[in-house]
């Protein structure tokens, strides 16, 4: 039995016939679907030169775009600094002796991984907005990344505590063995050789924070998808400003999904360290 027929049978002559058969199908309903969308556009004049020379322009873009970039950018960077501090921090609590730690990092953790990303942006905004703890002019700014911080340093630590446990047994034993403190051997044995399985999963947890950048629009944060609306609101051309937008967000989420799908793959290769941990296990670890 050869490795690629271990979880399922593979398919005779009538079976490949049949899969081929309903792949020609599936790509030309998508075909259709994407002639009619196309179609729909057309009739409503969304491709008359007039509507995308706007975006031939300097003004378009040192207005309207790049500072929706540099919104977009800057909050998702700042957010994946500080989830990533506290998410290790969280992470590494959870997995401390000391169970009145290990509680406390866990009722944070499933609080904040069981409130949506929104009310937390929401709540910030308004919270800093009534006590006055930043300038109006980063209000918004500060809201995004309290909101991110927050659920995404809840995920990392799940993934933390996860590839903690993805690890042998015997390597906590050896140290406990070797006389090192429980403390001793997360920093020097336990961490490092985790860090290889999390890296896929820590990445892909990146992209999400970018692409959860949009959700601050409803907070008035300057962000990409907030300039699309601004563009098509000024230009009249609604549609191909998020066109636009939307292969921009694409673009920069397929160069983080490419760099850890190429991390992944070269991770799997390694004989260094156990496998990468799959976000799926992350999702659904219960409270311990």
């Amino acid at each position: 039995m050869t490795g690629a027929s271990v979880l399922f049978d593979a398919p005779g002559p009538r079976g490949r016939r049949r899969n081929a058969i309903l792949a020609v199908v599936t790509a030309l309903v998508f075909a259709a679907i994407l002639g009619w969308v196309v179609w729909k556009f057309a009739a409503a004049d969304q491709f008359e030169p007039a509507k995308w020379e706007p975006f031939l322009t300097a003004n378009l873009w040192t207005t309207y775009v790049l500072p929706g970039i540099e919104g977009t950018l800057t909050a998702a960077a700042v957010s994946i600094v500080l989830a990533l501090v506290l998410g290790c921090a969280l992470g590494i609590g959870r997995l401390s002796p000391v169970r009145a730690v290990s509680w406390a990092c866990a009722v944070f953790v499933e609080f904040f991984r069981a409130v949506p990303v929104l009310i937390m942006m929401l709540f910030s905004y308004a919270l800093f907005a009534q006590y006055n703890v930043f300038a109006s002019q980063y209000l918004a700014l500060a809201g995004v990344i309290t909101g991110l911080t927050l659920y995404n340093s809840a995920v990392i630590a799940e993934i933390v505590r996860t590839g903690v446990h993805a690890l042998p047994r015997g390597q906590a034993e050896a140290a406990s063995a070797l006389g090192l403190t429980w403390g001793q051997s997360m920093r020097s044995i336990q961490l490092p050789q985790a860090i290889t399985s999390m890296l896929p999963v820590l990445i892909s947890q990146m992209v999400v924070v970018l692409k959860d950048t949009a959700i601050g629009y409803q907070i008035t944060f300057v962000e990409m998808v907030r300039q699309g609306q601004s563009i098509g609101s000024a230009y009249g051309n609604y549609i191909p400003a998020l066109l636009v937008i939307a292969a921009l967000m694409i673009a920069l989420n397929f160069a983080l999904s490419a760099f850890a799908t190429r991390l992944e793959a070269r991770l799997r290769r390694s004989k260094k360290g156990p496998a990468p941990v799959p976000k799926s296990a992350v999702q659904d670890t219960p409270v311990v």
